[in-house]
């Protein structure tokens, strides 16, 4: 291995990412020094919320040679996910009988999706290498991946905390490969928020609460995915008919302009989710909901959390005998917390439970 040309080593990978549907390719080595300050004041201000797995593995997340030992370099990859035949977001979150769900879970889940593509990947390199130690992550560990494909000059991150490319805008899922391969590395690319303050005015809950600064705890997206208890009250009203995630700041992102959309099939909308009638939605029994959810990064909040949500997005909706007849029929069949939720919309609608 110390006679390869490691420069021809990393072309031949770029290469091969391509075939294999990564968007782009950056590589960086593990020094993640600068971002421990940044980490550890978020975990001390408790923004992470619930999300007792952000700070159960210490500083680890931001020293990937403690935990993949022998890590010398990441290979970051990106990979578009934007369906191009989907509803219009902006349609979808001014019609309040419809359900908007973050664009990303539309389709397949991509945790397995991109992962098999970098072992794929991996393997293509053991071939050209020689055996050499990797591991690949796509969100299943403690590890900073927009640090790193920042570093690794795929992007900056911007004020709402997402990676932004010129190129490409935001709407990409990210994944990297350890390896003890001594690549060459990429140069990170320079930031281009400027003055913009959109992501943070457009917050519907202010969870962007200074630049770079996103508190989870009043954040849509872990409101609906990883909270499992109650939405508090004073931000349910907020929600509007967000039933699995946001995606505000981005939507109001300039750079987003410039937002490739997937070429894969994988990401299509499923079910109609895409634009998807609330009623219809809440109607779905907890078979139905792990049958069509099958495949689908939302199956993860479990059928509990999703009539949760519904039932919020039913309390803000324009006010009909539909609605309230559908949130009412539901009171007999669900838990005591999605009752109180249901309750909580009828209120909204000027009605009671009827017995």
């Amino acid at each position: 291995m110390s006679q390869l040309d490691f420069n021809n080593v990393a072309n031949q990978i770029r290469a091969w990412s391509k075939e294999l549907g990564f968007d782009a390719l950056g590589i960086t080595d593990p020094d993640l020094t600068r971002h421990e300050t940044h980490l550890q004041q978020w975990l001390d201000s408790r923004h992470q919320g619930e999300m007792e797995y952000m700070a159960r593995h210490g500083m680890k997340r931001a020293r990937p040679e403690e935990l993949v030992p022998g890590t010398v370099r990441i290979i970051s990859v990106r990979m578009n996910y934007l369906p191009p035949a989907a509803r219009s977001p902006h349609e979808v979150l001014r019609q309040g009988s419809l359900g908007y769900v973050s664009r990303y879970a539309l389709g397949r889940d991509y945790h397995k999706l991109m992962r098999h593509r970098l072992q794929k990947l991996a393997r293509r390199i053991e071939e050209l290498v020689g055996p050499y130690d990797y591991r690949a992550f796509v969100d299943s560990a403690p590890v900073l991946e927009k640090a790193l494909a920042e570093k690794s000059g795929l992007g900056w991150i911007g004020k709402h905390s997402n990676l932004l490319s010129r190129e490409a805008g935001s709407w990409f899922f990210l994944g990297e490969l350890f390896t003890n391969l001594p690549l060459p590395i990429d140069n990170p690319v320079t930031e281009h928020c400027g003055r913009c303050t959109a992501c943070i005015d457009i917050c519907p809950t202010q969870a962007i609460i200074a630049p770079y600064q996103v508190d989870a705890r009043r954040c849509i997206s872990y409101l609906t995915i990883e909270l499992r208890g109650p939405i508090p009250l004073e931000f349910r009203s907020q929600i509007g008919n967000r039933i699995y995630g946001c995606d505000d700041c981005q939507l109001v992102c300039p750079w987003n302009r410039f937002a490739q959309t997937t070429a894969l099939n994988d990401f299509s909308a499923r079910h109609g989710l895409d634009a998807p009638s609330l009623i219809d939605l809440f109607n779905w029994d907890e078979q139905t909901f792990l049958r069509n959810m099958e495949g689908s990064a939302i199956r993860r909040i479990g059928h509990e959390t999703w009539l949760r949500n519904i039932a919020v997005a039913l309390g803000n909706a324009p006010s009909s005998p539909e609605i309230i007849a559908a949130l009412d029929k539901r009171i007999p069949d669900v838990s005591p917390m999605v009752q109180e939720h249901i309750r909580w919309a009828l209120d909204q609608h000027g009605s009671t439970v009827l017995e």
